[in-house]
């Protein structure tokens, strides 16, 4: 999997068509919150989740830490994705790779002062299990890991790309102004955002969506072209 936009926090269907008129390839859902605080009920998710058709996918965001609440939830959605952002240990990821070899398994890499060390450290106990990374920024301010809108140190996601064995995608503060820059930077092969493509309503607004989109498709493509030479 490579060169995929993917929109996360999305409210109701009418959204979830527009990202994908507007160059998403994966549409995200954070459900069952810690805080329980969800963009959009389980029954809606589930509802937008039917009407998909290849290559649209959609994909849960989790804080769960269980294999086996992981896995329900996601037969109950009527999803193949889920993105792992609770702190699930290596048992459990084991567990949840074996019993659900078809599930595409992404797992956080939350950036945070000096912690390099420890994400490179996941990476090697994890990457036999799972199918692609995302990067995202911890807000020292209220504990949050992830969905802050506040980007990170891009040369830590930049070597975090070099180590892993398997594909990155970046999240955190990416927005239509700088995500040609980031991917240009750091060589991720997918960009995840959330709250920078918001109009003041708090919905995704169409244009933040269509530049967003291009510039990430350009980098994509120049990318492409270096690869090559």
């Amino acid at each position: 999997m490579k060169n995929i936009v993917q929109v996360a926090g999305i409210i109701d269907s009418k959204e979830a068509e527009l990202c994908f008129a507007n160059g998403a390839d994966w549409i995200g859902f954070p459900l069952r919150l810690p805080s329980g605080k969800d963009d959009i009920s389980e029954a809606d998710a589930k509802a937008i989740i039917k009407t998909l058709k290849a290559p649209q996918r959609a994909v849960l965001i989790s804080y769960m830490t269980t294999a086996a609440e992981v896995s329900q939830f996601c037969d109950e959605l009527g999803l193949d994705a889920v993105q792992l952002h609770g702190d699930i240990s290596m048992e459990e990821l084991a567990k949840l790779r074996q019993m659900r070899p078809d599930l595409y398994l992404l797992k956080s890499l939350v950036v945070s002062a000096d912690n390099l060390p420890a994400l490179r450290q996941l990476i090697d106990d994890s990457a036999e299990y799972i199918d692609m990374y995302i990067t995202d920024t911890f807000d020292p301010k209220t504990g949050a890991k992830g969905a802050t809108g506040m980007t990170h140190d891009w040369n830590v996601s930049a070597e975090l790309v070099r180590h892993s064995p398997k594909p990155l995608m970046m999240a955190g503060g990416l927005s239509p102004d700088n995500v040609y820059d980031a991917i240009m930077q750091v060589r991720p092969a997918a960009v995840d955002a959330h709250s920078l493509l918001e109009g003041t309503d708090k919905r995704k607004s169409a244009e933040k969506m269509r530049v967003f989109s291009a510039e990430a498709k350009r980098a994509f493509s120049e990318m492409s072209v270096l690869a090559a030479q």
